[in-house]
């Protein structure tokens, strides 16, 4: 009996440490806001952290992708990919500049949701996945910064251009430099890529169900109206769910539920972090000193979104703070949102070359931090 328990227990210990250790941002998010919720506990506000419109926009999204995935949707389309375009510097272009666009109409995350697995399949297809982290990485900084260009491309843009009123001209006009600059700098990184000639290791060949096909790119263009608010998004996300339910109710269980809970636990414990008074006058005396600069940096520890809904608070100065927050999105894996979907895809097909994931991040990410902050103070 004793024996029996003693083994029960370190099989519950193994599967809470696997868990852990195959979701460490979700661990971290919990904890996060568990620590917060001791100095705002929990009352009617918390409900106001929540973004629900977000939240059906993502959970409708990765429902329909994971559809498109089970009728190898991205396998046929890949090795049309591969075929065009026929050595790996082309295709992770392709790629990533497909994603760079895609953010500008989709918005940053969306556009990750809807791309990434074309680099999965491009790569796996190839027998080239030592080229999946930088595909990853390019793709991520592609969504944070290509977005940042349009009102809509990001969260924070919609956000500071309702709040500050601003013009759509002076807008583009603020983004102008550092977008044109982040292209360059894209393209360059790219450029390193070596022209391997692409061979197909998987020559299966699929053919898409035509039906179901038409089906799921109906849904998927109720999800893109969801995320363009042109639809209420519970109208939306019933649609998507009902039609799911009815197309592939399997595709239900490869949703990447872990994803919603990291962005639920990360909405908690901003919106405390955003209430603590000490937090606000800490963040008030601060940010009058350079905006640009301190809102870049707070970015990489409370994300791009939340520093932006903070200290609009407390500046006026809505063009360096548009330009930081923007800027600020590369960086640590916590400066966007996005880069926690790309981490979180990249765990999954990868779980052994996480550091290795996270330390090419880190260079790439700070570089362009550095280049963009250096290249915004200059031109200011």
């Amino acid at each position: 009996m004793e024996r029996d328990l003693s083994a029960r227990l370190k099989k519950i210990i193994y599967s809470i440490l696997d868990f852990e250790k195959n979701n460490v941002v979700l661990v971290v998010a919990l904890i996060a806001s568990i620590i917060t919720a001791f100095f705002v506990p929990v009352d009617k506000t918390y409900i106001s952290y929540f973004d629900f419109p977000t939240f059906a926009c993502l959970f409708s999204t990765l429902l329909v992708i994971c559809g498109f995935g089970n009728i190898h949707f991205f396998e046929k389309v890949s090795k049309a990919i591969v075929l065009k375009f026929k050595n790996t510097r082309n295709v992770i272009l392709a790629l990533v500049f497909t994603t760079y666009i895609g953010s500008m109409i989709l918005a940053n995350d969306m556009a990750l949701i809807t791309f990434l697995p074309l680099g999965i399949f491009v790569m796996r297809a190839t027998g080239k996945k030592e080229y999946l982290a930088f595909a990853f990485i390019m793709q991520n900084i592609a969504a944070n910064l290509g977005g940042m260009v349009t009102p809509f491309g990001n969260p924070q843009n919609i956000y500071l251009f309702s709040y500050y009123n601003i013009g759509t001209l002076e807008f583009v006009k603020i983004m102008g430099p550092a977008f044109l600059l982040s292209s360059f700098l894209i393209f360059v990184c790219v450029m390193f890529v070596k022209k391997d000639a692409l061979i197909l290791v998987d020559k299966t060949e699929y053919t898409l169900p035509k039906v179901k096909t038409v089906f799921l790119s109906l849904l998927f263009v109720v999800a893109v109206a969801l995320v363009f608010r042109i639809v209420p998004y519970y109208y939306a996300l019933i649609v998507v769910v009902l039609g799911m339910l009815i197309v592939d109710y399997k595709a239900f269980f490869k949703v990447n539920y872990g994803l919603l809970f990291t962005f639920f636990f990360f909405f908690v414990f901003t919106g405390n972090l955003a209430r603590i008074e000490s937090v606000n006058v800490f963040f008030s005396n601060l940010v009058s000193y350079n905006t640009l600069i301190v809102s870049a940096i707070s970015c990489q520890f409370i994300s791009n979104v939340p520093t932006a809904i903070l200290f609009s608070k407390f500046t006026s100065d809505y063009a360096n703070l548009l330009v930081a927050v923007n800027i600020g999105g590369v960086g640590t894996i916590f400066a966007s949102l996005a880069s926690l979907i790309t981490f979180s895809q990249y765990k999954k097909e990868e779980p052994k070359k996480v550091l290795y994931y996270l330390g090419l991040f880190s260079l790439i990410n700070f570089l362009f931090l550095i280049i963009l902050i250096v290249f915004q103070i200059l031109i200011s």
